[in-house]
C-alpha cells in the first residue's frame, strides 16, 4: 500500500511539479526534522522559540533541511531565513496569529498532555462577535469562549476581559495563547468555575507603536478604555448571560494587554474586582497612577478580591513588575506576586493563565 506521501509524490509528477515536503516532521523522541524546498535560495536557517537560529543543508533536488532536539514539550513558534528573508513554512497549516504573519507554529506533545493540548473532554465553543464600535468608529470583533453546556442552560456565569500582548490582536489569546484548551482542561479537572471569556482587539483602530508622541499614546489608550466600557461591556452584557458586579467581572492581560488590565481594573474597582497582570509594568510611577485610589482606599481586599502579577526574571521589565507588585503592598493593596523563569514569552503567558483561572470568581483565596 502506498503511503500518502508517496501518493502526493506521484500526483505533483503527473502534473509537472514537486512533491510537496513534509515540513515540520516531529518524532516520537520528540526530534523535529524542518524541510523547505529554495532551490535557488545561497542560505536558510530556522529560528524559534526553541533556541538560536540553525543553519539548513540543501539536498540535489533543492530542498533543505535540518533535524533539532529532543525539544521540551511545547507550542513553539517559528521560522525560515531565506537569504535574510524571514518566511513562513510553507508545509505548515497553522501559522501564529498576528500583526506580522511570519511565524509558524509547531506543537511537541506532552506525556501526559500539556494543560493547553486537546484532551478528550468537554469543549467550550468560541464566537467571533462582531459590533460597530462608537468609541473606535469603526468595525471590530472580539472573540467570546463559552464553556461547555452553555448553550443547553439558562444559568449565569461570570466574566473574563483577557487583553493581548502589541504584536498580536483579537484572536492571540485563542490562536497561540490556547486559553480555550487551558479553560477546557482546567473545568475537566474541576480546578476553575466556569466563566465566559472576552478578548477583544486592543488595537484602536490600529496599532501605535511604542516610539510614538505620548500624547499619541494617552489618545489610543483613551479610545481603548472607551471601547472597553462603553462598547464591549455593554454589548457582553446584552449579549451573553453574564452577571453584572465586580465580584464576578474580572480583567487581566499580557505585555501591553498587561499595561492595559493595570490601569483600567485597578482604576475601576467598581467595575472589575479581580485583575491579572502578566509580564507588564506601568509607563509612569504608580503613585501617579493609582494616588487618588490609594487615598480613598479604594484598593482595599473589600473592594478588590485579587491582583495578580507575574512576570519572567529574564524579561526586560522584570524589576518594573516587581516594584509594582512591592509598592502596592506597601500602599496596603495585597497581590499575588508570581515571578517565574524565562523572558517575554507565551510558554510564560500560558503558564500565567493557568494559575492565574484557577483563582477567579471563588468565595476565598
Amino acid at each position: 500500500m502506498y503511503s500518502l506521501e508517496i501518493a502526493l509524490g506521484l500526483a505533483a509528477v503527473a502534473w509537472g511539479a514537486a512533491p510537496p515536503v513534509v515540513s515540520p516532521e516531529v518524532r516520537s523522541d520528540r526530534t523535529v526534522t524542518f524541510r523547505l524546498r529554495a532551490p535557488k535560495a545561497s542560505e536558510v536557517t530556522v529560528s524559534g522559540d526553541f533556541g538560536k537560529p540553525a543553519a539548513m543543508t540543501k539536498d540535489e533536488n533543492g530542498v533543505w533541511s535540518v533535524t533539532l532536539g529532543p525539544l521540551a514539550p511545547g507550542l513553539y513558534g517559528y521560522g525560515f531565513s531565506v537569504d535574510d528573508l524571514r518566511v513562513l513554512d510553507p508545509g505548515n497549516p497553522n501559522p501564529k496569529a498576528g500583526l506580522n504573519l511570519t511565524t509558524s507554529l509547531l506543537l511537541v506533545p506532552g506525556d501526559p498532555p500539556l494543560i493547553y493540548e486537546v484532551r478528550p473532554v468537554p469543549h467550550g465553543t468560541v464566537t467571533i462577535h462582531w459590533y460597530d464600535s462608537k468609541s473606535a468608529g469603526v468595525p471590530r470583533r472580539i472573540y467570546v469562549y463559552t464553556p461547555p453546556g452553555y448553550g443547553k442552560g439558562k444559568a449565569k456565569y461570570p466574566v473574563l476581559y483577557l487583553l493581548h500582548g502589541s504584536g498580536d490582536d483579537e484572536s492571540g489569546w485563542t490562536v497561540v495563547g490556547r486559553a480555550n484548551l487551558i479553560m477546557d482542561n482546567l473545568l475537566a479537572e474541576r480546578k476553575a468555575k466556569p466563566a465566559i471569556i472576552v478578548m477583544p482587539n486592543g488595537h484602536v483602530p490600529r496599532p501605535v507603536p511604542f516610539s510614538a508622541d505620548p500624547a499619541e499614546r494617552a489618545k489610543a489608550a483613551s479610545v481603548f478604555e472607551n471601547d472597553l466600557l462603553k462598547d464591549i461591556l455593554p454589548l457582553v452584557e446584552s449579549n451573553y448571560r453574564v452577571y453584572q458586579d465586580a465580584g464576578h467581572r474580572a480583567i487581566a492581560g499580557l505585555s501591553m494587554g498587561g499595561g492595559q488590565s493595570s490601569r483600567i481594573g485597578l482604576n475601576h474597582p467598581e467595575l472589575f474586582g479581580q485583575v491579572g497582570v502578566f509580564s507588564a509594568g506601568l509607563s509612569g510611577e504608580p503613585e501617579a497612577a493609582f494616588k487618588t485610589l490609594i487615598a480613598k482606599k479604594a484598593l482595599s481586599r473589600k473592594n478588590l478580591k485579587l491582583l495578580w502579577i507575574g512576570c519572567g526574571t529574564q524579561d526586560g521589565g522584570f524589576e518594573r513588575a516587581r516594584q509594582l507588585s512591592e509598592w502596592m503592598t506597601a500602599h496596603g493593596t495585597k497581590n499575588v506576586w508570581r515571578p517565574s523563569e524565562g523572558g517575554h514569552t507565551w510558554p510564560n503567558w500560558r503558564l500565567y493563565l493557568s494559575e492565574f483561572l484557577p483563582l477567579l470568581f471563588t468565595k476565598e483565596l
